[in-house]
């Protein structure tokens, strides 16, 4: 599968926004990285609390929650809502609904 993003899209998110699956989001991981994956499912988290399970729309080329586990409620910053360069209207969809 292609990447839906590529090096030097801007974007437009949404800090704090409500996550549903199947958007794409801002995270951060544990180590402090900065990333856009794709929400997957609801899971626990190791220490018990409520996570994403967060996956790469290019599996072969992403790190995701299957190398790092799920990712808690609070290392999701945002929902990208649109890009905004290059054109919208041009590419792939952001979303999967």
């Amino acid at each position: 599968m292609l990447p839906t993003l590529r090096a030097g899209d801007l974007l437009l998110v949404r800090h704090g926004a409500r996550v549903s699956p199947g958007d794409l989001v801002v995270t951060r991981f544990a180590d402090g990285t900065l990333a856009v994956k794709r929400a997957g499912e609801r899971r626990r988290t190791r220490t018990g609390g409520d996570g994403w399970w967060l996956v790469s729309d290019n599996p072969d080329e992403g790190v995701d929650s299957r190398h790092r586990g799920p990712v808690p409620d609070d290392h999701v910053l945002g929902v990208v809502r649109l890009r905004v360069w290059p054109s919208p209207r041009l590419g792939r969809r952001l979303s999967r609904t």
